[in-house]
């Protein structure tokens, strides 16, 4: 019975990855935008490689479920050789992975009735810690305040420390450390942006699931999408694509490996705060589902109502303008520009990716600029936001 409930399982994803399809590319005027506005991106995106500020980049518009415009510009990488940036080019996501993995995961599971918000962590991780007052009021962290980064956990952590306490790749290490750290605030007060969070979330989506956050993802979001070139680790031809990131102190470069050092020394590269490979074609169809309420070319990975609750800021944490996993307007969010509606959200990663969508103009802008190659002497916030700016003047009809 087992046999067959497992193939029939593996019988119904192999046909929902035949249904996938990536998604059309089509002419900029046929979405109502303007070819000859979105041209002046190519100029800002020259301008900041002309300055040596990043290498390349990838640019990717998607408009009503169409990829309206899709570049490429620079070099992939220019040590130790030059080799042309190309359209396929797959990038380290960095932070992009708490969004196109780690949250989409988690609210799968909570749209499935496996978890709640205002589950307390203790539930799913036994030793994880309260935040306690100095005249011992004790409150435990919860889900939503993971996901919003208001749990008061500090930022990150000292990887050299934890490489001298733990063997590594540890990831239990990595929860222990975490689950014990000294709390910064009371959670709910305060929005301090923190990969533990996320890496938090990893662990309860694991023992959730019983699969590792790669295998999740892969079954409920990538494989399901078409996303081929998108996974934690690259392999085979997508490590082929891969751009490199940062050179190190004996010469060679990161390549096929997660810049992050959490992910990288402590999770072995799946990790729930980065870790993700892809490129501009997968995160194309990725968009486009969450801008058609979670469906795409008949393969649904998200509800409607799942959607909407992902891309609002919650109640009661409105001053914070964290959704669920993304960014709608906190200090973070300057990569949406100033001309999107707003109801947008996205998110940006340290390597220099990043990735906005305006529900209202069911418009995304996707930019992969990997700033840490050779050095990490990069900047991508300022181009961020023009290059938004330009796309969203661009559109022209509903």
């Amino acid at each position: 019975m087992k046999k067959f409930l497992s193939f029939n399982i593996l019988f119904l994803l192999a046909i929902t990855c035949l249904l996938a399809q990536p998604i059309p590319k089509v002419q900029p005027e046929s979405v109502g935008m303007s070819s000859k506005q979105l041209a002046l991106a190519d100029d800002a995106i020259n301008e900041a490689i002309a300055d040596k500020t990043i290498p390349g980049a990838v640019l990717a518009v998607v408009r009503n479920g169409k990829v309206a415009y899709l570049k490429a510009y620079g070099n992939k990488q220019v040590y130790p050789t030059v080799a042309p940036m190309t359209e396929n080019t797959v990038f380290d996501l960095a932070s992009v992975s708490k969004t196109v993995s780690t949250a989409i995961s988690t609210m799968i599971l909570i749209e499935r009735g496996q978890l709640r918000l205002n589950d307390n962590v203790p539930m799913y991780i036994p030793n994880y810690q309260p935040w306690v007052s100095a005249d011992g009021k004790k409150k435990n962290i919860r889900i939503i305040e993971l996901l919003t980064h208001t749990s008061g956990l500090p930022s990150y952590a000292d990887v050299a420390q934890l490489q001298k306490k733990y063997k590594t790749p540890n990831p239990d290490g990595m929860i222990e450390h975490i689950a014990t750290v000294k709390r910064e605030a009371e959670p709910g007060t305060r929005m301090t942006y923190s990969c533990l969070n996320f890496i938090t979330l990893q662990r309860i989506v694991e023992t959730i699931s019983g699969q590792t956050l790669q295998e999740f993802s892969q079954e409920n979001i990538f494989k399901p999408l078409g996303m081929a070139h998108t996974d934690y680790n690259p392999t085979g031809e997508t490590l082929a694509w891969t751009a490199p990131t940062e050179k190190q102190k004996d010469g060679s470069v990161i390549l096929g490996e997660v810049h992050d050092p959490l992910a990288r020394i402590m999770n072995g590269g799946i990790s729930g705060n980065a870790g993700v490979f892809s490129n501009a074609e997968d995160l194309c169809i990725l968009a486009a589902a969450l801008l058609n309420n979670g469906e795409i070319n008949g393969v649904r990975i998200l509800s409607p109502q799942t959607v909407k609750a992902m891309r609002t800021v919650p109640k009661g944490y409105e001053k914070f303008g964290r959704t669920l996993g993304w960014d709608a307007n906190s200090s973070y969010a300057s990569n949406s520009g100033d001309l999107f509606s707003n109801s947008t959200y996205g998110h940006t990663g340290y390597t220099g990716t990043s990735i906005i969508l305006d529900p209202e103009t069911n418009t995304s802008v996707i930019l992969l600029a990997h700033r840490v190659h050779p050095e990490d002497k990069g900047g991508v916030v300022r181009l961020r936001a023009l290059v938004a700016n330009i796309v969203a003047r661009a559109i022209i009809k509903p």
